[in-house]
């Protein structure tokens, strides 16, 4: 048989790797130019003849474009019509839309609502009305607010409407100061003078202060209401409709009897100061957790001489008065101490078995014993003589490593914040502030023996203008009587007092009509009131300078208590 020929086939092989090679680098070349081509390759734009059209409906309508109103708006629609679509995190927090879309004086017609649009700023000479209702107003208002008042967060706007004046819009919205723990919520409304930038967008060309845009002014239902059967006169104002201080009942003897109650009787601490009150408050509140009762409470206060004008303790005060009552029935279970007693009377009236009691006749019996006690009332009594008649012994000893003081479920009453922020509303809240203590404690030189002379008109003079700029708004906390004390400063700053503002608690007031609502008659601005008031305005100031930190280097409790 005849052999291959071995020197020939080393040529066939490489003929045949050459010619692979070959093709495979035509191929990459290939891919290669397909992919640049794909890579720059622009097709025609689909749009262009579109765009065309738009140009050429718009100059034949005077670049006004006119949206089509055919389109059925969905809930959606109307919502973003009517609220900012570009509200910035600290204005969108708290929203209730039903305070923009159900108000009366949001509603607007389905045209108005399409044709709210910056595009109207067109020609913006400023010969031209303002549409207060173009949301590029509200806009312009909310960075406005956003610019000029840096203490304040914004929750929720309504919808500007015209003002008094061409040009002129009112704006009413809710906020609450950074400063205070709550959330509750206050309203103002003000009014703007609205122009045109060189970019032909809004702008706010002036802005008047607190309440002056009394058209943006939600209006609220006048009220006669009773506490008792005859008809209290009230002087014609608006109430705050987010205040409910109404008074919880059980409603049934089923509900009743299925409770457990935590009940103090009357002790010493009853017309103490009301420092005093609070901390024993707290204390039996703090009792009632733990043992995971409902608390009976008495929301009759007596409020001590040192805070009335007749010098004597005087009765019968309401807590709501003080204190913001719908907060605490939210932080805490309680009854009130009248409709406890008549369905616990009502109970015994109607049922043969009567309600398990037990009596507890001092303090010393500790909150632990009673933890496991299953009767429906728990019945604390204070008939010793004091001060073990005081609530909060309770909670001395070993009990206060149990018994925790709930202080978040106590706030001061919304009537009087309102107040709080009327008077910095009134001072643009952007004001410093003083606290000057005076009274008895420079008079007592014992134990206070330079706080007079620290205290003087020369002295605060001196010492203020080392710490406060000239000519700032500055509010005094004080308890001098004198009103003129401070006269010596009114060269140096805007002083204000808390007299400045008496037409707040006036016989004309908002607070004077639901007070007098609650109480069946009118009820006096007292010394507490302007304490709670005073110190709440001193605690939103930029600067704040105290009497026993900054004036004086007495101790604040007296001599050798530093």
């Amino acid at each position: 048989m005849k052999e291959p020929n071995s020197s020939t086939d080393p040529i066939g092989q490489n003929l045949i790797k050459l010619i692979s090679n070959v093709c495979f680098s035509v191929f990459v070349f290939t891919v290669l130019v397909i992919t640049v081509i794909a890579i720059t390759y622009q097709p025609p734009d689909p749009w262009e003849s579109s765009r065309a059209l738009t140009r050429l409906f718009t100059d034949l309508e005077n670049a006004t474009f006119q949206i089509d109103t055919s389109v059925l708006k969905t809930g959606e629609d109307v919502g973003m019509a009517v609220l900012s679509p570009a509200a910035a995190p600290s204005e969108a927090a708290d929203v209730d839309p039903s305070d923009t879309l159900n108000d009366p004086q949001v509603v607007q017609k389905p045209d108005e609502l399409n044709t709210n649009t910056s595009l109207s700023s067109v020609t913006c000479d400023d010969s031209r009305l303002v549409n207060c209702s173009d949301r590029g107003v509200l806009m312009a208002i909310k960075k406005f607010n956003l610019r000029h008042f840096k203490s304040i967060v914004f929750l929720d706007y309504q919808l500007p409407v015209n003002g008094s004046s061409a040009n002129e819009c009112d704006v009413s919205w809710r906020f609450r100061n950074r400063r205070e723990k709550s959330w509750r919520r206050y309203r103002d409304f003000r009014r703007f003078k609205i122009g045109y930038t060189d970019d032909c967008s809004y702008k706010v060309a002036n802005a008047k202060g607190w309440h002056s845009g009394v058209n943006a002014r939600r209006p609220r239902s006048r009220f006669n209401a009773t506490r008792t059967e005859r008809t209290v006169r009230v002087s014609p104002s608006y109430r705050d409709d987010e205040i409910n201080d109404t008074i919880p009942v059980l409603g049934s003897d089923l509900a009743f009897r299925n409770g457990k109650y935590l009940y103090y009787s009357q002790g010493r601490d009853y017309c103490k100061n009301m420092n005093h009150y609070i901390w024993s408050f707290l204390c039996a509140l703090g009792e009632a957790q733990y043992l995971n009762r409902t608390f009976v409470m008495d929301l009759s206060v007596c409020l001590a001489s040192t805070y009335t004008s007749s010098k004597k303790d005087e009765e019968g005060k309401d807590f709501r008065f003080y204190f913001d009552f719908e907060h605490l029935k939210e932080s805490a279970s309680i009854v009130e101490e009248d409709e406890f007693l008549k369905d616990w009377k009502r109970w015994e009236r109607n049922h043969k078995k009567k309600v398990p009691v037990r009596k507890v006749p001092t303090y010393k019996v500790t909150p632990m014993q009673l933890k496991k006690d299953r009767s429906t009332i728990i019945w604390r009594q204070f008939d010793t003589p004091e001060p073990e008649n005081y609530w909060y012994r309770v909670c001395e000893s070993k009990a206060a490593n149990y018994i925790q003081r709930p202080w978040h479920a106590l706030y001061k009453s919304k009537r009087l914040m309102n107040i709080v922020s009327e008077i910095s509303g009134q001072m643009d809240w952007d004001f410093d502030a003083v606290h000057v203590v005076r009274g008895e404690k420079a008079q007592n030189k014992k134990l206070w023996p330079h706080l007079d002379e620290d205290t003087s008109p020369d002295a605060l003079v001196a010492k203020l203008q080392g710490v406060i700029q000239p000519w700032r708004n500055l509010y005094v906390a004080t308890n001098e009587p004198f009103y003129n004390y401070f006269d010596r400063l009114r060269s140096h700053y805007k002083v204000h007092l808390l007299d400045d503002y008496k037409e707040l608690w006036g016989n004309t007031s908002e607070w004077y009509n639901e007070t007098t609502v609650l109480n069946g008659k009118p009820v006096e601005f007292d010394g507490y009131m302007r304490v709670a008031v005073d110190t709440e305005v001193f605690y939103r100031a930029k600067t704040q300078v105290e009497t026993f930190y900054n004036l004086t280097k007495d101790c604040k409790d007296g001599i050798n208590t530093c």
